[in-house]
């Protein structure tokens, strides 16, 4: 057949075709006698695995090897699935960035802070944690308690699969810009500060047990109503006192009046929520609204 006749057969230009059999990947089989190229049926079949192997990105370079025998077709495909996997995970974290864009006013360096933020590996979204760490632990006391509290809070890592899936890459950005902003770390600051300054008398708890059952408590009472909220402060504030090893009353209640406003920080909580569907964790539920409800319940007692 003609180079026209082979053109109709596989869809390719004729430009392409010659381009093809001038560099030796799809040459002709003979010549007419007029000069003009001619193919047979291997032509054509080798022309139709070229088309295919450029239909899935493989550069000419890489197709010459396979053909001529130089790297099994296996290897090529299995390299080539890695880069087109890699090339997914970047567009996935650049179609993040732009639905990031799209919903907020933006400038162009926010624009470019977010294309940073969504292609950082893994290395660079730990380098991001760990600075955040480092900007809201630096000033608070050294003491087995905070050592610990410290440690478990590094544990936790942003760590994206290779394969995230939209919730995830979107989660990732939105905990990198939660981490950068300074009245959060601020606030975390002095949040760690007074929990674990050595002549602070001990007022919010820490153990994970006493916190559920403040949690059971206040979210029964909240939506049951079934109880007059006094009552149900009384009920918590005699377990956190002994929890304090305090006595309570209007002293220990203010300071935990304080404390809770303090710590009535959406973003911390929100940290944990994100850090959940980054990592693939069970959703985490909110409770925040939870102590807002105590708090001003509360703070009732005080005003009595």
């Amino acid at each position: 057949m003609n180079i026209g006749e082979l053109s109709r057969l596989t869809g390719l230009p004729v430009k392409t075709i010659r381009y093809y059999s001038d560099v030796g990947l799809v040459p002709e089989s003979s010549r007419s006698g007029a000069g003009y190229r001619r193919y047979d049926h291997g032509s054509l079949v080798r022309l139709e695995f070229v088309k295919t192997l450029r239909e899935l990105g493989l550069d000419l370079a890489t197709i010459r090897q396979v053909l001529d025998r130089g790297a099994s077709l296996r290897e090529v495909a299995a390299a080539h699935a890695e880069a087109l996997g890699t090339q997914i995970r970047v567009l996935k974290l650049r179609r993040a960035a732009m639905r990031a864009v799209a919903g907020r006013d933006t400038t162009p360096a926010d624009l470019e802070r977010l294309a940073r933020i969504a292609q950082a590996g893994a290395d660079e979204r730990q380098r991001i944690v760990d600075e955040f760490f480092h900007a809201i632990f630096s000033d608070i006391s050294d003491s087995s308690d905070s050592r610990a509290f410290m440690t478990g809070m590094r544990s936790v890592s942003a760590d994206l699969p290779d394969e995230p899936t939209d919730a995830q890459v979107d989660a990732w950005i939105e905990l990198a810009e939660m981490l950068r902003a300074e009245d959060f770390r601020a606030r975390l600051r002095e949040m760690g500060r007074r929990s674990f300054a050595p002549d602070a008398e001990r007022v919010v708890p820490t153990d994970m047990s006493d916190i559920k059952w403040f949690i059971d408590v206040i979210a029964d009472a909240q939506d049951r109503g079934q109880r007059a909220p006094a009552a149900v402060v009384d009920e918590v504030m005699a377990r956190w006192a002994a929890g304090a090893g305090r006595t309570d009353g209007p002293e220990l209640r203010q300071e935990v009046v304080d404390a809770l406003e303090l710590a009535d920080e959406p973003r911390a909580e929100r940290y944990w929520q994100l850090m959940a569907i980054i990592n693939g964790w069970p959703p985490i539920p909110s409770t925040m609204h939870r102590w807002s409800w105590f708090l001003s319940a509360l703070k009732a007692t005080l005003a009595r």
